[in-house]
């Protein structure tokens, strides 16, 4: 690698990657924020509610740990995950087909590097789209994509196909029978069809269904894995708390790249975890907290003149009013709120934005004041 004057190296890394997107609401921000009262944020889908009390104890248990932890993670943690989705997701997987990983978004962005793609692979994502899944295809040189129709592809054989339901940014939820052609179209041209369910918990208009259900798979995982986290149904985004299953293959493999890494998830963090996928209750109680916000929201949002599409499950609202997105940013950037635009996600999301629900009650009644006030 040629290094410039500077003695830095001529093509960083960081040179194959776009502006990181937040970057670009810094003028919104500062508006938002010289409002009276400050700004009210609800561009960014990070939990503000309290760890619950469970998890926290057992967190503490287990602090004692001076070993180094294993990258499969231990068996009490895959086997609770294993529990967890046979009782919430009606999807039968074995323990061994579990792997811990330190949050969703460090093996959605270390996927294609772990599975050794390169310039040669074709990577497609969601015309809507966590942007996470573009930035780890963009790290390995790989082409990217941007289709919800398979039929746009014609002849073209991806290497890996993403999936996001329900959907971050637009809360849409895809049918069964939908996701069910999705793996067969993949098994047919040898395609890994991985699908984020992040959110899957969190339905409320419909029901969303994993990509691992027999009614989806055949009763096969070959080809498939499913990411899953525990950022947003028990508030651990800085547990750092998630964890892969599926193709037992893939799995494999996944630990024997991982192993060369060091990436083992801390031994206190995997207790927790598994204390939290063991208990359903405190998941009903952040939902019931979310369904409360939403409804606000909602009716603040549409008496002020948006239409919210879609939004059926998740933690956002994806509202227009038929306008530029960042047109409806400043907006709401005027009565001291921060929404992220929807070009976050893509160009299909030009005309949108995105509004959490990951926000205090108190802050979210302040933001509904201030959007229902003329």
């Amino acid at each position: 690698m040629a290094d410039d004057q500077s003695g830095s190296p001529g093509r960083t890394l960081s040179a194959r990657l776009p502006v990181f997107p937040w970057d670009r609401l810094t003028q919104a921000t500062t508006v938002a924020r010289s409002h009276v009262g400050g700004a009210v944020d609800l561009s960014v889908g990070t939990p503000v509610d309290p760890v619950p009390d469970v998890i926290q104890r057992a967190l503490a248990d287990a602090a004692n740990r001076p070993g180094y932890p294993a990258t499969i993670g231990t068996s009490e943690l895959r086997s609770a995950a294993s529990e967890w989705m046979s009782r919430r997701l009606g999807v039968v997987a074995a323990a061994d087909h579990v792997l811990p990983v330190l949050g969703s978004k460090e093996l959605v962005a270390l996927l294609p590097t772990l599975l050794g793609l390169s310039s040669t692979d074709l990577v497609v994502v969601p015309e809507l789209a966590y942007p996470t899944y573009d930035i780890g295809a963009r790290l390995v040189g790989a082409e990217v994509v941007a289709a919800d129709s398979l039929v746009s592809l014609g002849p073209r054989r991806p290497s890996l196909l993403w999936l996001n339901s329900p959907s971050n940014p637009s809360g849409r939820v895809l049918p069964r029978q939908h996701m069910r052609k999705v793996v067969d179209w993949a098994r047919e041209r040898g395609c890994v069809v991985v699908s984020d369910e992040c959110y899957i918990e969190l339905g409320w208009n419909e029901q969303p269904t994993s990509l691992l259900h027999p009614e989806v798979c055949g009763g096969s995982f070959d080809g498939l894995l499913a990411f899953h986290s525990l950022s947003k149904r028990s508030n651990l985004a800085g547990y750092r708390a998630a964890f892969a299953v599926g193709d037992g293959r893939l799995i494999a493999e996944l630990v024997a790249v991982r192993k060369h890494m060091g990436m083992m998830m801390p031994g206190p963090i995997q207790a927790a975890m598994a204390v939290a996928l063991a208990d359903d209750d405190h998941v009903l109680v952040q939902r019931q907290r979310y369904s409360a916000r939403r409804d606000q929201l909602i009716a603040a949002v549409t008496q002020a003149g948006f239409r919210i599409d879609d939004s059926v499950a998740g933690l956002y609202l994806w509202a227009s009013r038929d306008e530029p997105c960042w047109e409806s940013v400043d907006w709401f950037a005027q009565r001291g709120v921060v929404v992220a635009p929807g070009d976050f996600y893509g160009t299909a999301g030009g005309r949108h934005v995105r509004i959490a629900l990951t926000a205090t009650d108190d802050d979210v009644a302040t933001a509904v004041g201030r959007i229902s006030s003329r």
